[in-house]
């Protein structure tokens, strides 16, 4: 009369992995597909900085206005292509309603772009009445970690 119908009467006590793995790789293509979504602007080969200043916090947030140059002939803001006499009005609209100690612009140039373009982007900036403008350097490898340099 006691006998069970259907299987075992005893329970399984193995731990079934299948479907954390499952998870698992269903979270890691997530991650692989998102992570560069995730970049902000252009890809631009920065130059190495001599000394490491202090990081500016405000170069990554999404209201602030960063210039990239990644060659001679290209200006984007964000992921926008601009040329460079209409750079002053987009700079102009995005300022709009800052605070004063707000108003900065970021310029990001690559290692290979001609001093002069960038002397072009700082004019066109300042034409705006902006007076903060913020040079974007990578920090050198190991810089205050203690490694050898």
């Amino acid at each position: 009369m006691g006998a069970a119908v259907g299987g075992e009467s005893e329970y399984n006590s193995d731990i079934n992995v299948t479907p954390m793995v499952d998870v698992m790789l269903v979270l890691l293509i997530i991650f692989m597909i998102v992570t560069p979504l995730l970049q902000q602007g252009v890809s631009v080969n920065l130059p190495r900085d001599m000394v490491s200043p202090d990081e500016d916090g405000d170069i990554a947030k999404d209201t602030s206005v960063v210039i990239a140059i990644p060659d001679n002939s290209n200006f984007y803001i964000g992921t926008e292509q601009f040329p460079l006499d209409a750079l002053g009005e987009v700079i102009k609209r995005r300022m709009e309603g800052k605070t004063p100690e707000k108003r900065i612009v970021y310029i990001k140039s690559g290692v290979d772009v001609e001093y002069g373009r960038v002397v072009q982007a700082i004019e066109t900036i300042r034409r705006q009445d902006i007076d903060k403008i913020g040079l974007v350097a990578d920090k050198k490898k190991g810089a205050g970690s203690g490694e050898p340099k």
